[in-house]
């Protein structure tokens, strides 16, 4: 039993160190990998890139009408931290192999929800999520296989394929209204007393201009708790928003007169100045 114990006690010593031993010979197909944050929410590809080193690559080395592992040597996984729509179908946040079926005028691109696999060989399609149709579009060529994640919008990122001669791009769109709604809620509940959360809350409702109501409610409870400059502010260009600009001026005026007696510097005071002055326009 000593022996067993201290197998398994060596073992366990040696598993880390050896795992973050470095290779001893490089690969042909170096893995790599790219990211972006949508809103909050994080997009990440991790594969292998193969060179053309002088190769036919699509209708050849990756042939027509075949399951590729949309890279080299492992599956291709791509990972979203939450749900998101991938050309308008639903996904939920998780990692999935990234695979894709190529033909000359369109590819199908796949995401299967077994994410750790040894190139295609262990592909199974009713392990699927979804499966869409894409058109390749022809673009200078590229010697490795590159994956680039650009962002299209506040909420949206382009995930672009380019090897050889071709790109093929997947629109990633993210309900970044929702997920931050949902997290600033569960943080309030948590943190009932947190003034600054609730003005940081009712400011992103305002700058956004969802849940006007709400964010009302949210920025009431952070000046009753703590009144100070900025979530008078923020009431001020809520109510001003609803349309009693009259009212909103006064709380405005009185945010900036507050800020001058605490001596707060100009960082404070000159946007609220500057603001008052437009509304009073």
């Amino acid at each position: 039993m000593q022996t067993l114990a201290c197998l398994i006690l060596a073992a366990s010593l040696a598993g880390p160190a050896a795992a973050q031993t470095p290779p001893i010979f490089p690969q042909l197909s170096p893995s790599a990998s790219v990211s972006q944050t949508i809103g909050t929410t994080t997009v990440e590809v991790l594969y292998h890139r193969p060179a053309i080193r002088g190769r036919q690559i699509f209708g050849s080395l990756v042939p027509y009408g075949q399951v590729w592992r949309t890279g080299a040597n492992e599956a291709t996984t791509i990972r979203f931290s939450d749900a998101v729509q991938v050309n308008g179908q639903k996904v939920a946040a998780g990692t999935y192999a990234l695979f894709s079926i190529p033909y000359q005028d369109r590819w199908t691109v796949i995401l299967n929800k077994r994410a750790r696999q040894q190139g295609a060989w262990e592909y199974d399609p009713r392990e699927d999520v979804l499966r869409l149709d894409v058109k390749p579009k022809s673009v200078p060529p590229t010697e490795w296989l590159t994956y680039e994640i650009y962002p299209a919008s506040s909420a949206t990122a382009y995930v672009d394929l380019y090897w050889e001669k071709l790109r093929v791009s997947l629109l990633v769109e993210v309900d970044v209204d929702e997920i931050v709604t949902a997290r600033m809620r569960k943080a309030m509940r948590e943190r009932p007393s947190d003034w600054k959360l609730m003005s940081d809350a009712a400011l992103y409702c305002v700058d956004q201009e969802i849940h006007m109501g709400e964010a009302l409610g949210w920025v009431e409870r952070s000046i009753k708790l703590n009144e100070q400059p900025v979530n008078l502010s923020v009431k001020a260009r809520l109510l001003y928003l609803q349309g009693d600009r009259t009212q909103a001026v006064q709380l405005l005026e009185k945010a900036l007169s507050l800020a001058k007696s605490r001596k707060q510097g100009g960082a404070v005071t000159g946007p609220l100045e500057q603001m008052l002055q437009q509304w009073k326009q």
